[in-house]
């Protein structure tokens, strides 16, 4: 839940990327499914928690977490609830902005939220005390880093190499993605966007999910055990036929 793309192929369609990093002991060995409220959600499930940090809802929903809001925080242990158990609680609510407005985020530690919901784009920050709210083009090319573990600098770095990773390119796919997530950097283990920090923090996963006019296929590898697992599912008819 650390560094986090976001691109547009076409209208109605996209792909998100997230490299999980974590504590070695965190990474998470399967993609789980269950329903609530009636939508169908897929997620690679933290094993200490329960929660998750990215996830897909036939309803046309798609969230993913990245750790601290704008800079490092003092964490202020105990708090009151997991972010990854708000991830799920999130597909409760049947809107992003009904999320925003009527979760309560008291008691949770700081994050990033980005969100895809029927068509839109929303970044919500939480820095522990107020909630910042961006929509964001969904057309558009974006990608996150976590504040927690990458400084204003190391950050800026990160969005040089998407921008000139993008140049020229007119075609995407889930694999070009994947190459970026794997690849990019310059060589600095400690920073690059697979990364490293004497095996206390690491990359330990990399989850893609794809949004076509029908469907959402998810790719999720599993960088400490070197599997791959794959899902799909249909989106909802009412929603695939609300974009007609």
């Amino acid at each position: 839940m650390c560094t986090v793309t976001y691109i547009s192929p076409a209208p109605g369609q996209f792909i998100l990327t997230s490299n999980r990093d974590e504590a070695p002991s965190r990474g998470a060995t399967r993609l789980a499914a269950e329903e609530r409220n009636g939508k169908k959600i897929i997620f690679p499930q933290d094993p200490a928690a329960g929660g998750t940090w990215i996830a897909a809802a036939n309803s046309q929903r798609v969230v993913c977490l990245l750790n601290g809001a704008f800079e490092a925080h003092n964490r202020q242990t105990p708090y009151r609830l997991s972010r990854g158990i708000m991830v799920l609680e999130s597909f409760t609510f049947p809107s992003a902005t009904a999320f925003f407005k009527h979760y309560n985020f008291e008691g949770i530690e700081p994050f990033t939220f980005i969100v895809y919901d029927r068509g839109t784009l929303w970044e919500l920050r939480w820095d522990g005390q107020e909630q910042y709210v961006k929509a964001l083009d969904p057309q558009g090319t974006h990608i996150w880093s976590s504040a927690t573990l990458y400084p204003a600098d190391v950050r800026f770095r990160r969005e040089q190499w998407f921008a000139r990773w993008l140049e020229n390119r007119a075609m995407f796919s889930v694999n070009a993605m994947l190459d970026f997530h794997q690849h990019a950097g310059d060589g600095d283990t400690w920073n690059d966007v697979v990364m490293n920090r004497g095996d206390v923090v690491s990359t330990v996963s990399i989850t893609s999910i794809e949004k076509t006019e029908s469907n959402l296929k998810f790719r999720y590898l599993d960088l400490l055990t070197a599997n791959e697992q794959k899902a799909q599912m249909e989106l909802s008819r009412e929603e695939v036929e609300s974009n007609q």
